[in-house]
């Protein structure tokens, strides 16, 4: 197999955005369409705006210049512009990078696993890879620890989440035991990826903003993937006593599907009660954009081109980072 010129490459990226970016419309993005647009789907600037880079810079790529583009900048333009799995492993392919939070790679999240989840309600009940990262979920499981569906594609990770998310860290009464045992079974599992770049992109960024698992992940224990009965209190509903049991979704102890069954009839009553809020969330959400009133998509858009006016990149990036992930 040969590899491809530099240049050709590029062209190709280049070409690739420009297909992606017409496809678009504004209103899908939150973007007024305005009286006089001329170009099919989003103009370039929009889509600068929207991914947090510079104009001139993401023109530079669409003309195919020799410049260099990171897997941040990627994963930014990917949920600009609405990539979907198969794309957005295109893109990064296109650009010669490896992609640091892959997108349900997992090709046991079928449509019809997906309905096995959602049939399960109000059991909660997700799909993770081996790295933790959360594939797939019911909308029970979407609220049992935390609003889930507020957070960026990329902290959807029960690693990230234990350390870093004061929602996901007062759900648990036994935190230090928890942890422990996270990060026990991170580095049992990643013995068969010691060299791939998205774990070991997940264990900088955890030492880089964790002291608490930097001490535990130098120790090197290590722990199995056993279930366990769990008491998880939510902030809903209240205390919930669940059996947590694995399923793996192949012959590797890769893809699994975890399940939390009640362990007793108050547990079942309140896992009910937190599915009709649920629900009831999500009808709200469906009769304000029915009323056109602004989406989260809406919302984050607007921010990140707010943050943009006034020169402040972070905001823009964390706006991004809410409307990749919604």
């Amino acid at each position: 197999m040969t590899t491809a010129e530099p240049g050709t490459r590029r062209h190709e990226l280049a070409a690739f955005l420009r297909s992606r970016r017409e496809r678009i419309t504004p209103e899908q993005v939150g973007l007024p369409r305005g009286r006089r647009r001329r170009t099919p789907g989003l103009r370039r600037e929009e889509v600068a705006h929207l991914s947090a880079v510079g104009v001139t810079w993401y023109t530079w790529l669409e003309q195919a210049r020799d410049i260099q583009v990171s897997p941040q900048v990627l994963d930014a333009l990917a949920g600009a512009l609405l990539l979907d799995p198969t794309e957005r492993s295109h893109l990064f392919a296109l650009a010669a990078q490896s992609d640091l939070h892959p997108e349900t790679a997992c090709p046991a999240v079928t449509p019809a696993l997906r309905e096995l989840l959602h049939q399960l309600e109000p059991v909660p009940a997700c799909v993770q890879n081996s790295r933790y990262d959360f594939l797939a979920y019911n909308r029970t499981f979407g609220r049992l620890y935390c609003d889930l569906d507020a957070l960026p594609r990329e902290d959807r990770n029960t690693l990230w989440l234990a350390f870093t998310d004061e929602d996901f860290r007062a759900a648990f009464g036994d935190l230090p035991e928890v942890l422990r045992a996270m990060v026990g079974k991170l580095r049992a599992s990643m013995a068969e990826h010691l060299a791939e770049p998205a774990w070991k992109a997940l264990v900088q960024r955890l030492q880089d903003a964790s002291p608490e698992f930097r001490e535990l992940w130098d120790r090197r224990d290590v722990a199995d993937l056993a279930g366990r009965a769990k008491v998880i209190r939510n902030a809903q509903v209240g205390v919930l006593h669940l059996e947590h049991t694995n399923l793996w979704l192949g012959p590797a102890a890769g893809p699994r599907l975890g399940t939390y069954v009640p362990l007793d009839e108050e547990s079942r009553a309140r896992l009910e009660r937190l599915l009709e809020l649920a629900v009831r969330d999500e009808a709200q959400a469906t009769r304000e954009t029915q009323a056109g009133q602004p989406t989260r998509e809406a919302q984050a858009a607007q921010a990140a081109r707010e943050a943009h006016a006034s020169g402040d990149a972070q905001p823009a990036r964390e706006a991004q980072a809410a409307l990749t992930a919604a």
